[in-house]
């Protein structure tokens, strides 16, 4: 026996809000973690140079590849606290593909003409943001 339309929508609206449950709490698991490893560790001890480097003028955050994933394999707390926005930024991306996913999967071909141009648009902002 199929599935009633009613049932489907249903496990389809489930997925949805199980991605962005499960991506809202796991990066406030992160932030919250990264937060806690970085006091313990007293990387924002008052006025060290880590604390003038974020927020004095020309203030910067390290932005490569190799000092995220360096930083998250010693478990360094603003390597964690990054994850967790990442994380955060990626969950409506996500959503939107899985949106995608089941609206093919139900042939209706409007709703994906819709969200592919809504996905494409967010990874169009990332790229040229990312540019810029």
């Amino acid at each position: 026996m199929t599935p009633s339309p009613g049932r489907k929508v249903g496990r389809i609206e489930d997925a949805i809000s199980g991605v962005l449950r499960t991506g809202v709490s796991t990066s406030l698991v992160l932030i919250s973690a990264g937060t806690l490893i970085t006091f313990v560790r007293g990387g924002y001890g008052g006025r060290g140079p880590e604390v003038a480097r974020l927020i004095g003028p020309g203030g910067s955050f390290p932005r490569t590849a190799s000092w995220f994933f360096g930083g998250l394999l010693h478990l360094d707390g603003q390597a964690v606290i990054v994850a967790g926005l990442l994380l955060l930024v990626v969950t409506p991306v996500t959503r939107v593909a899985v949106s995608l996913v089941a609206f093919a999967a139900e042939r209706d071909r409007t709703y994906v003409s819709i969200t592919a141009l809504v996905l494409l648009l967010l990874l169009l902002s990332f790229a040229l943001g990312n540019a810029g």
